[in-house]
């Protein structure tokens, strides 16, 4: 699996995602230039505390996306409380709060597929644990442009639901281990 042309990282998780972005996160080295951007299913009645949970755990800087802020290297990005999180074709953040999908706002598939137009083959996507199909459809076009589609194992996610949703509307995507998932990102910080 290629990591030399990657250059940004999607990452999408509902439940379970804590424990499983616990296991990852902080084991990425502060060497890692590629940003992260990650949609996890919040309530959207409350504020969003990951970037909190993670801000001291992890050597990256951490931090809520912001509309029109630029994509910075080595930085994780969380997507905001209530708004889908997108990633514009220069590359910049955009917020928005158009319906949810799936459910869902954040919704993991309008980061995937927008980061899909924005980064085509440079980017790689991972879904994790989750209870729902959201991100199956945005891990199909991260693949359709080129990019590395990523699940994590459904014998191993928390819920499984999620990661199988993806496998079956991408079955050419890397079947991984939490732990595998971890190398492989170290290993874009080796590069």
């Amino acid at each position: 699996m290629r990591a030399a042309a990657i250059e940004a990282v999607v990452i999408g998780a509902s439940a379970g995602a804590v424990q499983a972005l616990l296991h990852i996160l902080p084991g990425l080295p502060a060497t890692m230039s590629v940003p992260i951007l990650i949609v996890v299913h919040v309530p959207s009645d409350r504020s969003n505390a990951l970037v909190t949970l993670y801000r001291d755990r992890c050597r990256l800087r951490v931090k809520e996306a912001e509309d029109k802020e630029v994509v910075a290297d080595g930085t994780i990005y969380f997507a905001p409380s209530d708004y889908h999180l997108l990633v514009e074709a220069e590359r910049s953040l955009a917020l928005s709060s158009d319906e949810a999908v799936h459910h869902s706002r954040p919704a993991i598939d309008v980061l995937f597929e927008t980061a899909a137009d924005a980064y085509g083959p440079a980017l790689a996507a991972i879904i994790l644990t989750g209870a729902n199909q959201d991100g199956a459809d945005g891990l199909r076009a991260v693949a359709a442009a080129g990019g590395v589609a990523i699940v994590q194992d459904p014998a191993t996610a928390q819920v499984p639901a999620m990661p199988a949703a993806a496998l079956s509307a991408c079955p050419t995507a890397h079947v991984m281990s939490i732990d595998d998932i971890l190398s492989y990102l170290v290993g874009l910080a080796a590069r």
